[in-house]
């Protein structure tokens, strides 16, 4: 399977210590340059550059159609990452885009690109028994920690999807 991601799945899981999660769900996953140099040159995210450094089975690759990418940030409003992405899925034939970002999901789906996000990978994992209910329940308690932006509703049905009561 191939499998693009953009940058906040991947700094999401490497918080929660999760991103082994990607290589046992679709074993390579492939990061476009923006999303990569997001991750690795933020000051901000230094322990988590060092992680996705010592990933290899994220790998870098770059988007051959530039020309398509700053068409995609004009008409869209979307950021380089988020743009590469979308046009590495489709350079690549890939068949998944891990994006978490509420306004490039939107454009994801008017240009019908299969897009899941941490939650959902969450969410596969369980269905994969690579985690519990309650590491379910603990992954959405972190994120919310950090401050990463879930819907109330959203981890409720979560929750109820792992067989745990409602809670937020």
């Amino acid at each position: 399977m191939i499998v693009v991601s953009d940058t906040t799945p991947i700094l999401s899981l490497v918080k929660l210590g999760r991103l082994d999660l990607l290589q046992a769900l679709y074993g390579k996953v492939m990061l476009p340059e923006a999303v990569y140099h997001e991750l690795v040159s933020n000051p901000a995210f230094v322990e988590e550059a060092k992680q996705v450094i010592a990933s290899a089975f994220l790998t870098t690759v770059s988007v051959k159609n530039k020309s398509s990418v700053e068409l995609l940030r004009k008409v869209s409003g979307l950021d380089a990452g988020e743009s590469e992405a979308m046009i590495l899925y489709e350079e690549q034939n890939a068949e998944l885009l891990l994006m978490d970002e509420r306004k490039g999901r939107t454009v994801a789906k008017k240009l019908d690109i299969a897009y899941i996000g941490t939650v959902g990978i969450l969410m596969f994992a369980y269905d994969k028994q690579l985690l519990r209910a309650s590491d379910v329940e603990e992954c959405l308690d972190r994120l919310l920690r950090y401050d990463i932006r879930l819907g109330k509703n959203l981890c409720n049905k979560v929750l109820n999807y792992v067989g745990l009561k409602s809670k937020f």
